[in-house]
């Protein structure tokens, strides 16, 4: 009997936990978790009207799949009183780098009040792109996840982290 119980035993496989580190965005506008600690970049840029502002990108390659969040205070003259259009206009522009220039899915909702649009589509080169976009007043979060699965485990804990402040 416990030869048996101790055969058991080892076969039995641990399983460890992977440590993700929690990632906070430039002025606290939110947090979010990736498997290690990413690049953070300042990218310039304008509105439509040209008011220039600067997204705030943390960036991360890790077992093969690429992890982004970025985050903009948008200028006065980006009329967020009509969110849906704002972020209309960001999967518009993403979408042109997809597999036939269009999402796969989109399904807009909200998260803590703000304006939210989710979506998935195909890249040229075979692999995956999902991306969360969010609009909280003036200001732009968006979360990506390029990889060959962006609906397993590792997409999904990234999307549910997301915490706004």
């Amino acid at each position: 009997m416990l030869v048996v119980a101790g055969r058991a035993q080892a076969q039995k496989r641990l399983q460890i936990p992977s440590k993700w580190y929690v990632v906070q965005a430039n002025d606290n506008a939110f947090t979010v978790e990736m498997p290690e600690v990413p690049d953070h970049r300042l990218i310039n840029d304008v509105s439509a009207r040209g008011t220039p502002f600067v997204l705030h990108s943390y960036s991360l390659d890790y077992g093969g799949n690429s992890y982004v969040a970025q985050t903009a205070l948008y200028p006065a003259d980006v009329d967020a009183r009509q969110p849906r259009t704002v972020l209309q206009a960001a999967l518009n522009a993403r979408a042109q780098g997809l597999g036939g220039g269009k999402w796969s899915t989109t399904n807009w909702r909200e998260i803590e009040g703000a304006t939210a649009v989710e979506s998935t589509g195909a890249l040229a080169n075979g692999s995956q792109l999902r991306q969360l976009s969010v609009l909280k007043g003036q200001r732009f979060i968006s979360l990506a996840f390029l990889g060959p699965n962006v609906t397993g485990p590792d997409a999904d804990r990234f999307f549910h982290s997301l915490k706004f402040k």
